[in-house]
């Protein structure tokens, strides 16, 4: 039997279709999808059906994951009101602290939800919409989030609405982690009415059917879907430098940080998800690399020929505003510069070194609740540098181990829809990925120059 999994990213579209008993990938596509920090939802449906031709009709089951909190506005009749506002589009950044002082400060919200609302969050989206364009707010009659309403429509649009999970619900605003069910009060307050929202699924759980009658499994979020693609398990690290970059690891227990900087999710299976988040990631790399007149992979060979902490130059990342720390209005500084060290090679390892460093910071953070990691998983784009590759050991201060190469939440979207195939206890014990391991000397001067531009950049 064949499952197919769709990874609906910010960027793109990707199917992979696989041996639902081991995982095999038997088939991919993908498609791209448009920029901004916007889009319409129907562009996804229509990257989801290219990047799927061939493969979905081969498929005896079907899982979605998606980027998280995306707002998808439908109205009465389940049309698209306008386009969703997507997880790093930071104009929510004022409702993000007027809800927060509004509801009882980040202590309540992260005792109530499992997390502090950033811009990022689908409630300060909402409450965006009801002030800026309270015309559509006032037409809301549910709000999906992207993988919720990609399942739906795979199944036909049925009047019974969207279904979603319990780990892409997570990051909503609205979602209680720790006892895995909605506060529509919290839904209410932001919008200003009463909406509706998407049926919670079990983990296992067949959601649907196609029309053709092919199972749909509850759907995840993508770094959900990650983590069930690479078969985390406690002790593990996750980091991924992708789009955007996160550090996240599986608990058996909520997480609940007041400070905000870590946002108590759920995963796929019925655990939690601890995650930090940050916005900038491999795009860094992309933007250096462009300045140097160079492609990324000629950046890695200038990065690895420099010196450890470049000779004194220092890049703070946040080029477009920041989740972790919760600076949205942030920008990029470079300091330390001077006439002897402002050298290409010093420059692309101050760009590696500022990633690296930046993500060093959200694993401590996940650490802080769900203990130091015995390993680091390295994904994303970004792993395939080489200069990221041989310094994050050094910074991370742990063995980091780089599987090879693959569309793990795609991979992951396939796994829950074999698991809610098979309708077993847990999901198929699918085989771990081939990867390498890495290892170096910590490099803490590394971090405490980046700690103190940091600080010294501090609002």
């Amino acid at each position: 039997m064949l499952v197919a999994g769709v990874d609906s990213s910010t960027q793109s579209a990707k199917v992979v279709l696989c041996d639902a008993a081991d995982g095999t990938v038997v088939g991919t596509g993908s498609a791209a999808h448009p920029g901004g920090t916007e889009c319409d939802p129907r562009a996804w449906w229509d990257a989801l059906l290219k990047a799927g031709d061939g493969l979905l009709d081969r498929a005896g089951a079907i899982g979605v994951a998606a980027q998280q909190h995306g707002m998808i506005a439908l109205g009465e009749a389940g049309e698209v009101l306008r386009p969703a506002l997507l997880w790093n589009d930071m104009r929510s950044a004022p409702q993000a602290r007027e809800l927060i002082a509004e509801l009882g400060g980040p202590q309540e919200w992260a005792s109530r939800t499992g997390s502090v609302p950033t811009a990022s969050f689908t409630v300060t989206k909402l409450r965006w919409l009801a002030e800026r364009e309270p015309g559509n707010a006032g037409r809301t009659s549910t709000v999906a989030l992207p993988h919720d309403w990609l399942t739906w429509r795979l199944a036909g649009s049925p009047a019974a609405g969207p279904v979603t999970d319990r780990g892409d619900a997570s990051g909503t605003g609205y979602f209680s982690t720790a006892t895995g069910s909605w506060l529509p009060g919290l839904a209410r307050t932001a919008l200003g009415h009463e909406v509706g929202l998407p049926r919670l699924a079990a983990p296992a759980e067949v959601a649907g059917h196609t029309p053709a009658g092919v199972p749909l499994s509850a759907g995840t979020g993508d770094n959900m879907g990650a983590a069930l693609g690479l078969g985390v398990h406690e002790g593990d690290m996750v980091i991924s430098i992708g789009t955007s970059g996160t550090a996240y690891a599986v608990s058996p227990r909520p997480a609940s940080d007041p400070t905000g900087a870590v946002a108590g999710f759920a995963d796929a299976t019925g655990r939690f998800l601890p995650i930090a988040v940050t916005v900038n990631a491999a795009r860094v790399l992309d933007v250096t690399a462009g300045l140097l007149g160079v492609d990324t992979g000629t950046l890695s060979c200038l990065a690895l020929a420099a010196r450890p902490g470049a000779d004194g130059l220092t890049l703070l990342p946040y080029l477009d505003g920041e989740r972790t720390p919760n600076r949205p209005d942030a920008s990029g500084v470079l300091s330390g510069l001077t006439s002897t060290n402002g050298t290409r090679e010093n420059l692309a390892r101050a760009a590696v070194e500022a990633v690296l460093c930046s993500l060093a910071d959200a694993m401590d953070h996940v650490a802080a609740v769900a203990g130091r990691p015995r390993r680091v998983l390295l994904i994303g784009g970004g792993a395939r540098s080489a200069a990221v590759r041989a310094l994050a050991p050094g910074i991370f201060g742990t063995e980091v181990v780089v599987p090879e190469a693959a569309e793990y939440v795609a991979v992951g979207a396939a796994r829950q829809a074999a698991w809610a195939l098979a309708g077993t206890a847990g999901p198929p014990p699918w085989p771990a990925p081939p990867s390498a391991s890495y290892r170096a000397c910590p490099v803490p001067q590394v971090r405490a120059a980046y700690a103190a531009l940091r600080e010294a950049t501090a609002p």
